[in-house]
């Protein structure tokens, strides 16, 4: 397992943007399918949305229209564009490879994530 950083998150009204990152470690991301997960509180972690190697994406409908994921593989980073964000999205948001939603240990260690807040 190697680290991840998340950053990029904070307190929008409802409505508004946000620009999530994720900087990985290790000569083998461009090859792992990743993905973007959330948190909130008092709730289990959920899989927003992922991104294979070859660029195909997928999301959870809670989430399509409105975030776009997306990689650069020569930066080792994988981004989370976040519009028209509503109360419900206020969570932890963390990344790791798509296969942390599965059984097993996750590829990477989970981080500290960031906070997303959408308050008025």
């Amino acid at each position: 397992q190697v680290p991840l950083v998340e950053s990029g998150g904070g307190l929008v009204q409802p409505g508004g943007s946000l620009r999530l990152s994720c900087a990985a470690s290790g000569s083998g991301f461009r090859r792992v399918a990743m993905a973007w997960y959330r948190q909130a509180p008092g709730k289990q972690r959920d899989l927003v949305a992922s991104i294979t190697s070859g660029g195909n994406t997928d999301y959870a409908d809670s989430v399509k229209g409105r975030f776009t994921i997306s990689r650069d593989n020569a930066k080792n980073t994988l981004y989370l564009q976040m519009n028209s964000l509503k109360p419900e999205d206020t969570a932890v948001y963390y990344c790791n490879a798509l296969s942390a939603s599965g059984p097993g240990t996750p590829p990477y260690l989970w981080g500290q994530g960031t906070q997303v807040t959408v308050s008025s």
